[in-house]
């Protein structure tokens, strides 16, 4: 079943690129504790989240386990009912954590910033975890076909309810078809503005305007230490990759770029989890949208 429904176009490409495809579906279980420690254990932590032959999480006897297998596969058979094309990628961080991305491949769907190579295409990514370090989620986003990256800034979840059979809880997710609509109508094209908006600012000095964002969000410290004030490592491939997408697209740094040069190193080389990135997302966002 696994194979057969993910991916529904079988493969893990778009726009010429290919997409990471971690296996999410390890296999994952519910154990008492005490039977496999042979000890006495404390009251709400009574048992373990075994995944992949590990370890991952200790829980009370009343923990609701979501396995993977019973909400990605259930997002994709409303994706298929709703009869939307789509690819995938998916995310696996050390069999505790999980990721799938589902990008809408429909050219109907998809928008360009400023000229007709920097496109964004829908997306939604829905969250699980055996760790306990992000909930159970799902919200549309944004896929660039210059990065490679998501932009997470839109508001706009995609709620569900649960059901407990004892230890596991089953998803029930509402219709996608009617939500994609819904989001296309509504919250696409208002962030379409606020993009081009970001687009048509210039950055006047970029180390400035990459020292002000560090400084407004803390996501990394822009000075190399207290006593050298010169860029690090990170500021340094902020306006690396600012400065190539520049010549990429054949313009020049804007704010439209700047934020997404943060955001590719906030889902790439930063570690921090699905959730916080989700969060330093909108907050970066907002920063850079308020220097427009």
């Amino acid at each position: 079943m696994r194979e057969s429904i993910m991916v529904k176009d079988g493969n893990h490409t778009i726009d010429g690129k290919t997409l990471q495809n971690d296996n999410v579906f390890v296999n994952s279980s519910i154990e008492l504790l005490n039977k496999l420690t042979g000890m006495q254990t404390r009251r709400g932590l009574e048992c373990a989240v075994i995944s992949n032959n590990k370890l991952v999480n200790v829980v009370s006897d009343s923990y609701g386990h979501l396995p993977n297998e019973k909400f990605f596969i259930e997002v994709e058979r409303k994706l298929i009912d709703a009869d939307i094309q789509y690819v995938t990628r998916a995310i696996n961080r050390e069999d505790r954590s999980f990721v799938v991305d589902y990008i809408l491949s429909d050219e109907s769907y998809h928008i360009a910033v400023k000229g007709k190579q920097d496109i964004i295409r829908p997306m939604l990514r829905f969250t699980n975890s055996y760790d306990g370090s992000c909930k159970t989620s799902g919200h549309f986003g944004f896929y660039r076909k210059v990065c490679s990256n998501g932009l997470h800034v839109s508001q706009w979840n995609i709620g569900f309810s649960v059901k407990h059979r004892g230890n596991i809880v089953e998803i029930v997710l509402p219709e996608i078809g009617s939500l994609v609509n819904k989001f296309m109508d509504n919250e696409y094209f208002t962030l379409q503005k606020k993009f081009e908006v970001l687009a048509e600012r210039p950055i006047a000095d970029l180390a400035q305007f990459v020292k002000y964002v560090c400084d407004k969000t803390a996501l990394f410290q822009y000075e190399k230490s207290e006593k050298n004030p010169d860029p690090s490592l990170n500021a340094r491939i902020v306006m690396d990759t600012v400065n190539a997408e520049a010549r990429l697209l054949g313009g020049k740094p804007s704010l439209w770029l700047g934020y997404n040069a943060f955001n590719e190193l906030l889902h790439g080389k930063l570690q921090k989890t699905f959730e916080a990135q989700k969060k330093l997302d909108g907050k970066l966002f907002e920063t850079v949208l308020s220097l427009s």
